[in-house]
């Protein structure tokens, strides 16, 4: 008997929360269907109004214009020329007459190492090359007499060509003499270390007092060369052709840096170097353009974001938003006379950023959807709202949106009417 109490008290359980779930998903069916949106009309006020109903959107009209070709990249700033300082002679640092992150003009004199060591060898040297010089002078000499005497008759052949060997090896020694000279010179002046560039220095690695070898590996200080200054970035393969047609017929393409994609220009060059093979790991090519760097805004290492003007084309332009993408390609919405968007397919071409050439699908004067258009479909009613006005109505909801065009305005019904939730599908 309790089996059989409990299998009806069960059976009516499961039929309960099946009619409950089917209610939710009746109601939530309701809710959502993308046709439906709720307005005036119902009892109480409220109702809904079926897939006829206009969908509220924002528009723009396409428009004859120009749209510059830009390449866009992310470069890395490099200095024309990066030297560490390093000593070429061995002893103590005298002085340094350089401040941290100073400018310094090429041959200006940096650091000087104590020069006397490098003098007495200097002295030492000439002192040799006179003492040669006296030798050489008096085997010419001897050479003289030996001629005039073997004109003579009165010496052997043997003795004349000893005293011509004699003067051959002084004057070879006096050869020796004088490099040796030029090298104790050349390690005299060794001990003034001088910028080979112009540039900018960083922070000085070794204080006056220290020793300096010419085997330190860290040097003195680094110097960069800041005016002129490159950047390098990379481009894909695929757009290696455009860049190259390009470049055939302006050399000196415009590039432009920026700190970030929607910040401030930060310097303007030009383009003076393609790389001669491209990258097969990334299937990218290298690039170097060049910058004055008059206001020392760049500096090494810095990441930029890099646009590479390779011209302009003329056509008919749209706001890049209102391209859709779909698996047939890409496409916009296009707005009748009779306030109902069409699909149609288009071909872009170059774009800005924010325009885009159109190259078939539309033409200047046509109405296209910008915003809203994840509401739509193909012959959906569509209500065009002015941007302002919808920007006004975000901003305070109790002021009634202006409606643009008469039609539209006609068409809208009276009372406010709530949004419609859920995606449209």
């Amino acid at each position: 008997m309790t089996n059989a109490t409990t299998r009806p008290r069960g059976t009516r359980r499961r039929i309960l929360v099946w009619a409950v779930a089917c209610g939710l998903m009746a109601f939530a069916l309701w809710y959502f269907w993308p046709g439906a949106a709720v307005g005036p009309g119902g009892p109480g006020g409220r109702g809904f109004r079926m897939s006829g109903q206009a969908t509220p959107v924002s528009v723009a009209q396409a428009a004859a214009g120009r749209i510059d070709r830009t390449l866009r990249a992310l470069g890395t700033v490099t200095p024309l020329a990066t030297v560490t300082i390093r000593a070429r002679v061995d002893g103590p640092l005298q002085s340094v007459n350089f401040a941290d992150g100073q400018a310094v003009q090429a041959d200006e004199v940096l650091a000087v190492i104590d020069p006397q060591p490098f003098r007495v060898q200097l002295e030492q040297a000439l002192g040799q090359q006179m003492q040669h010089a006296a030798q050489l002078d008096q085997a010419r000499r001897d050479l003289a007499r030996y001629e005039q005497l073997f004109k003579q008759d009165s010496v052997a052949r043997q003795q004349l060509d000893a005293a011509r060997a004699q003067v051959r090896e002084l004057q070879g020694q006096a050869k020796s003499d004088q490099a040796a000279v030029d090298n104790a010179r050349l390690q005299l002046g060794y001990t003034e270390i001088r910028a080979p560039v112009d540039g900018r220095l960083g922070l000085r690695k070794v204080d006056a007092g220290n020793m300096i070898r010419a085997s330190d590996t860290d040097g003195l200080v680094v110097l960069t060369q800041s005016r002129p200054m490159d950047v390098v970035f990379s481009i894909p393969q695929t757009r290696l052709q455009a860049l190259l047609e390009a470049r055939r017929a302006t050399p000196d393409l415009q590039t432009r840096l920026f700190s970030d994609a929607a910040g401030t220009a930060l310097a303007t060059g030009v383009l003076v170097a393609v790389d001669n093979q491209i990258d097969v790991a990334t299937g990218t090519v290298q690039l170097k353009a060049r910058f004055d760097n008059a206001d020392e805004s760049l500096f090494p290492n810095q990441f930029v974001q890099v646009r590479l003007r390779l011209g302009a084309q003329d056509g008919v332009t749209l706001p890049l938003r209102a391209v859709q993408r779909g698996s047939q390609g890409e496409y916009v919405y296009r707005v009748d006379a009779g306030n109902k968007a069409h699909v149609v397919p288009v071909v872009t071409g170059v774009d800005d950023g924010e325009r885009v050439v159109i190259e078939s699908g539309v033409q200047a004067g046509d109405t296209v959807v910008v915003e809203g258009t994840d509401r739509l479909r193909d012959g959906s009613d569509v209500e065009i709202v002015s941007p302002d006005a919808e920007g006004d109505a975000a901003a305070d909801p109790a002021k009634p949106v202006a409606r643009a065009g008469a039609a539209s305005a006609a068409k809208a019904p009276s009372g406010s009417a709530r949004p419609r939730r859920g995606p449209a599908s």
